[in-house]
């Protein structure tokens, strides 16, 4: 008996220490950053510019701006996954302006070069800062604005599109809530309950009434496509779902392929 309250108790303490090193680390499971450095914008994507963006909190981002062929050209705000930097987005921009369309991308905080920590708070503030500087320097039309948002950035973007609602809505591979993804790579620990960023997509999108439309993977082994069938489910003005068969969350077709871009086109005409 004594031996069984001793395994149990070095159990209990096993967990102890797993949740506890769960709950200091945990941003950096969820933010995967690359410092860079980042190229010169118009060495990577030609017409483009380097563009700085301050946050509410007083940092400055590093962003790239696509100037569309018209000045009231559709113009897409992109905001990215939890990994890499702007430069892996350049061919989605690349794909995006030879439609037409102009292009916002930008690093978050700790991103790109950037200075700051990542939060579910500081990219709120984050995006709010592109949001501001597309309006405000680059005189975007309101009626003109599209938020594409990929994987976390789906959080970013809906988040935003609450309080500031755009003319249409792309997530590419959301999830339901940053707990129930991660609860599918961590089922053995409690996630919900020691989560500090939450992510909410499914709940907020369903206040937004934004054109939306949701593009995922159907193989997709990061953020299974149940959960982004189920935030399309819960979307306040579902405009279409666009399953790519087979696609896992990294590859092309989903990154800046057809798919993807011809979604973004199809709401950007609608903006017309």
């Amino acid at each position: 008996m004594q031996r069984v309250r001793r395994a149990a108790v070095v159990v209990v303490l096993v967990v102890a220490v797993l949740t506890g090193l769960l709950w200091a680390v945990q941003r950096r499971l969820v933010y995967l950053p690359d410092a860079g450095p980042v190229p010169a914008a118009a060495a990577v994507l030609p017409g483009a510019r380097d563009v700085e963006l301050t946050t509410s909190d007083g940092l400055v981002l590093g962003a790239w701006f696509v100037p569309g062929p018209t000045a009231d050209a559709p113009t897409v705000l992109v905001a990215n996954g939890n990994g890499g930097h702007r430069g892996a987005r350049a061919p989605l921009a690349r794909a995006l302006a030879a439609e037409g369309l102009a292009v916002l991308l930008f690093d978050y905080r700790g991103y790109g070069g950037n200075p700051g920590s990542p939060s579910e708070e500081g990219l709120a503030r984050d995006v709010r800062a592109a949001r501001s500087w597309l309006l405000e320097d680059a005189g975007v039309r309101l009626d003109r604005l599209l938020y594409l948002g990929e994987s976390l950035g789906c959080a970013v973007v809906t988040e935003l599109a609450v309080e500031h609602p755009p003319a249409a809505l792309v997530l590419r591979s959301p999830f339901v809530d940053l707990a129930a993804v991660g609860s599918e790579h961590y089922p053995f620990l409690p996630v919900r309950l020691l989560l500090r960023d939450r992510y909410p997509v499914a709940e907020q999108l369903a206040r937004v009434q934004a054109p939306t439309t949701v593009v995922h993977g159907g193989s997709d082994s990061i953020v299974p496509a149940a959960q982004s069938r189920r935030v399309a489910d819960a979307a306040g003005r579902l405009h279409r779902r666009v399953e790519v068969p087979g696609a896992d969350h990294n590859d092309a077709a989903l990154g800046s392929g057809a798919p993807l871009v011809a979604a973004v086109v199809e709401l950007a005409e609608r903006t017309g």
